[in-house]
């Protein structure tokens, strides 16, 4: 008889799919959780976390604290957070670092892909959206015309500077807590998706470089953008992630509206990205390879869908 996993493996293995769909621009982490049945654990460990059981959990090297800190520890799932989270890191860093290969030998096919992904995303979750009010209306329209406006311009307009790191690393990590929407797609919007594969993957390079006897030096600046996304990550997991929960609880469908119109404006990005990578323009070849990518991108997602019973939109 084969022996059945320890639990905190199949968390940890959970995170890895939640880890990969989260390096991917169109499918979520969020929805992986639903998918994986994690989702509400995941909600309730987070939230659970505050500043008095931080500082109670860092107090357990102090005389008599080591009770209290390990109870803290528990009201927060630490154990659950720290397996699911090393799954997490573990695939965000294996998938960036193939995403950064095929961005570089065919940016093409890859943002094809990712436009297929985002695409059939968008079909899965369109039953979830009900244009009936005003206020829905409203949010649809103010969700695509915030994607597609930001899909052509931000590239341009967005500094790949440490401040506004931080800033879209607080935005994209609401994509943990968000069924349907994807971090990456958001980076992708905002013109830095490439940028931070390329500094993670080369920040990854670095340090194996310095464990085989490299220079430090190398690690220090793709590794302060990587230290800049990760704490803009960790503020808006506790910020814009807690309002979006909150506008999902009370605003369901107005919220869903804007989400679901924000992921089909997003589609002008991978275009763009694409575009900006044929100097000759879009020529059949290139139009055809895009097409392809996104068909195999399309029918990856809709494959999940098909086999996990709709399950991406159960919030």
């Amino acid at each position: 008889m084969v022996r059945r996993l320890h639990p905190l493996v199949v968390v940890y293995f959970k995170g890895i799919c939640m880890g990969a769909a989260d390096a991917v621009p169109g499918v979520s982490g969020g929805t992986i959780a639903l998918v994986v049945g994690i989702y509400e654990r995941l909600i309730g460990a987070v939230t659970a976390i505050t500043l008095a059981r931080v500082r109670r959990v860092l107090a357990a090297s102090l005389s008599g604290r080591w009770a209290d800190a390990r109870e803290a520890f528990d009201e927060v799932d630490g154990l659950f957070l720290g397996a699911l989270g090393g799954g997490i890191l573990t695939a965000v860093v294996v998938a960036t670092r193939l995403l950064h290969v095929a961005l570089e030998s065919d940016p093409v096919a890859a943002f094809g892909f990712f436009f297929g992904l985002i695409a059939a995303s968008a079909v899965v979750l369109s039953s979830e959206v009900s244009l009936n009010t005003p206020g829905r209306i409203g949010a649809s329209a103010g969700g695509f015309l915030l994607a597609f406006v930001g899909g052509g311009q931000a590239a341009a307009a967005l500094p790949s500077t440490t401040p506004v790191v931080v800033a879209v690393g607080a935005v994209a990590i609401s994509a943990m807590v968000l069924p349907g929407i994807s971090g990456s797609l958001i980076l992708v919007i905002l013109g830095q998706y490439e940028f931070l594969v390329a500094r993670l993957s080369a920040f990854v390079d670095s340090v194996l470089g310095v464990a085989v006897g490299g220079s430090v030096t190398a690690v220090i600046d793709p590794g302060r953008i990587v230290v800049a996304f990760a704490a803009g990550a960790a503020v808006g997991l506790f910020t814009v992630a807690h309002a979006v929960r909150w506008a999902l609880e009370r605003y369901r469908a107005a919220t869903l509206s804007f989400l679901v119109s924000l992921i089909v404006g997003g589609l002008r990005a991978p275009v763009v990205e694409a575009g900006r990578n044929l100097p000759t323009g879009w020529t059949a070849g290139a139009t055809l390879a895009f097409a392809l990518a996104a068909v195999v991108g399309a029918v990856a997602v809709l494959g999940l869908e098909r086999y996990t019973g709709g399950l991406a939109t159960d919030a």
